[in-house]
C-alpha cells in the first residue's frame, strides 16, 4: 500500500460503502457536494461514487476547502499504519511531525534532523500526501485544539497556545476553517457527559485513544507492568502509568485498555506538550497498527496459526523515550527482569529528576543521557565489561554521536550500536524493536524465543529459525509477540 490507497478508486469505494472501519486512517473521502470530508466508517449514508474524492491524508483534505464532517470526526481516527512499518524518508518526516518538531523548529529543523534539503521533504511529502510539513502540522494543531476546547474548561487564548498557534486570530479561523465551527460553538457542543473540566482537577486531561481492532491488551500492558522501574513506572488501579520527558517540561500518564479505545489521563506541567505526549503514548502502545494485515500475515505460517487464534491483535510494547529504552537493555543484559527493574530503579533514585505525582506513586523522570554520562563508573554494580557497555552508550547518547528518535533511519542506527561494546545482536534487534519501532525487528537467539519454537516444532536453531522466519516478514516482531506468549512469564499477563 506503500503508493498510496487514496489512489485505489474501486478498493476505496467499497470500503467507503462497507463502512469499513478498518481503514479509518489510511485514506480520507472528500464530498464533492457537500465539500465535507469523512473517514471511511462515517456513519452517514455514503454518497455517489462520482461524487466522492480520495485523499491520503486530512492535510490534504483541508488544504483542498474540504470541511471535516462533524458526524465521523475523521481528524481523530488512528494513524495511518504507514508511518510505523516503514523506514524512508517520507515515514520518518511524518513520525517527526508527529513528534512535534516542525512546531518547536520549523520545517528547517525538520530537513535537519532528516539531513535532507527543505525542498526534497516538501517535495516527497506533497507527492505522497497532497500536503506539506507546514500544512500537516497545520492540521495537527487543529487537531490538538479541539481535544483542549472539548476536553478542558480552559480559555480559548490558553487553548490557541497551548495547540501551537501563533495569535489568537490564527487558532480562530483555523478551527473555523477545518471544522465549520467557531472554537466557542465546538464546545457547545459536547455532550453534558463529556464536557470540560470532569476530571475535576486542574492540569488533568482524560481523552480516548482510538485504535484498529482487534487489540489484545495482556502482552502489551503485561510486558509494560511486568518490567516497570520503580518511580518511573507502576501499575495501579487497572492502569499503566508513567513520567514523561517532554519537550517544554514533563507528565505523568495513566493509560487504561478498553473495549474499543485506550483511557488516557494525562498531566503535563506544559501544556504545548499534549500532542507529542499523545503521540509518544500511541507509539509505545503500538496504536496505529493494522493487526489484520499482520494476523492474516502470520497465519499463513500453519504451526503460528493457532497461537494467532487463540488471542489476535497482539501489539508489540515499545517505549516513551528510545535513550532511555537503550540504557535499560543494557542493564537486561543476560539478568532476569527483577535485576534489571533493581539496577534501574537505583540509577532513578541517584540521579532522575524528582516529580510530584499526587495521583500516584510515582517520583522521578528516568535520568537523561547527559545526567548518565556524568556519573562515577565505579558507583555501578555490575561487570567491568557492561560497565564499559553503559558508559560508552551514554557517553555516545549525550555527545550526540548516536541519536535514537522517531525519525531514526533504522538500518544506520542498528549498524553504529552494533559497532559499540557490548552490543550483540539481541541487544540491537530489542532496541530496533522497542526503541526504533522496526515491525520486522527478530530476536532468533532470544531464550524464550527459541523454547517457544522448539515446543511448537519450529526450527530452534537461530539460522534455521531465522530462514523459517522470512515467511512471516515484515511482521517478525509480533511473531516474537505470539511466540513469547507461549510461556507463563508475567509478561504476558494483563495484571489483576
Amino acid at each position: 500500500m506503500q503508493n498510496g490507497m487514496h489512489a485505489d478508486i474501486e478498493r476505496c469505494v467499497r470500503a467507503v460503502q462497507s463502512k469499513d472501519a478498518r481503514f479509518d486512517g489510511w485514506f480520507f473521502t472528500a464530498v464533492l457536494t457537500t465539500r465535507i470530508y469523512c473517514r471511511p466508517s462515517c456513519p452517514v449514508v455514503p454518497p455517489k461514487p462520482e461524487n466522492m474524492t480520495f485523499y491520503p491524508s486530512a492535510a490534504a483534505c483541508q488544504q483542498a476547502g474540504f470541511r471535516a464532517c462533524k458526524r465521523c470526526r475523521p481528524d481523530t481516527s488512528p494513524g495511518s499504519p504507514e508511518w510505523n512499518r516503514r523506514a524512508d524518508l517520507v515515514a520518518r518526516a511524518m513520525r517527526l511531525i508527529g513528534d512535534g518538531i516542525v512546531d518547536r523548529e520549523g520545517v528547517p529543523g525538520l530537513a535537519t534532523r532528516l539531513g535532507y534539503s527543505t525542498r526534497q521533504i516538501e517535495r516527497q511529502l506533497l507527492a505522497e500526501l497532497g500536503a506539506g510539513p507546514l500544512a500537516l502540522a497545520r492540521a495537527q494543531r487543529a487537531q490538538t485544539a479541539r481535544l483542549l476546547i472539548e476536553t478542558t474548561a480552559l480559555p480559548m487564548a490558553e487553548i490557541a497556545f497551548a495547540a501551537g498557534f501563533a495569535s489568537i486570530r490564527t487558532f480562530n479561523d483555523t478551527v473555523r476553517e477545518v471544522f465549520a465551527l467557531a472554537p466557542s460553538e465546538l464546545r457547545t457542543r459536547v455532550p453534558r457527559s463529556r464536557a470540560p473540566g470532569v476530571s475535576g482537577t486542574p492540569g488533568v486531561l482524560n481523552l480516548r485513544l482510538p485504535f484498529r481492532a482487534p487489540l489484545n491488551p495482556d502482552n502489551l500492558f503485561g510486558h509494560l507492568a511486568a518490567t516497570a522501574v520503580p518511580g518511573v513506572e507502576e501499575w495501579r488501579d487497572g492502569a499503566y502509568r508513567r513520567t514523561l520527558r517532554l519537550p517544554y517540561g514533563h507528565g505523568v500518564v495513566a493509560l487504561a485498555p478498553t473495549a474499543d479505545h485506550i483511557a488516557c489521563r494525562l498531566t503535563l506541567s506544559d501544556l504545548r506538550d499534549l500532542p507529542v505526549a499523545i503521540s509518544r503514548c500511541r507509539r509505545m502502545l503500538d496504536l496505529d497498527a493494522d493487526p489484520v494485515a499482520v494476523d492474516d500475515q502470520l497465519r499463513a505460517d500453519a504451526l503460528l496459526a493457532p497461537l494467532v487464534d487463540k488471542a489476535p491483535g497482539r501489539r508489540v510494547p515499545r517505549t516513551v523515550d528510545e535513550a532511555e529504552f537503550a540504557v535499560r537493555a543494557v542493564l537486561g543484559q543476560q539478568v532476569s527482569t527483577a535485576a534489571a527493574r533493581t539496577h534501574a530503579a537505583r540509577l532513578v533514585l541517584a540521579h532522575g529528576e524528582p516529580v510530584e505525582d499526587p495521583e500516584g506513586g510515582l517520583t522521578h523522570l528516568f535520568p537523561s543521557a547527559e545526567a548518565l554520562a556524568a556519573l562515577d563508573p565505579e558507583s555501578l554494580a555490575m561487570p567491568r565489561t557492561r560497565r564499559t557497555t553503559f558508559t560508552t552508550l551514554v557517553g555516545q547518547l549525550a555527545d550526540g554521536t548516536i541519536h535514537l528518535g522517531v525519525e531514526s533511519d533504522w538500518a544506520e542506527t542498528r549498524a553504529r550500536l552494533l559497532a559499540l561494546p557490548g552490543f550483540g545482536p539481541w541487544t540491537v534487534d530489542v532496541i530496533a524493536m522497542r526503541a526504533l519501532g522496526d515491525p520486522d525487528a527478530f530476536l532468533p537467539t532470544d531464550l524464550g524465543i527459541r523454547r517457544a519454537a522448539q515446543e511448537l516444532g519450529l526450527p530452534s536453531t537461530p539460522a534455521a529459525l531465522t530462514a523459517r522466519a522470512a515467511a512471516w516478514a515484515p511482521w517478525r516482531a509480533y511473531a516474537v509477540q505470539y511466540l513469547w506468549a507461549t510461556d507463563g512469564h508475567p509478561i504476558n499477563f494483563l495484571p489483576v
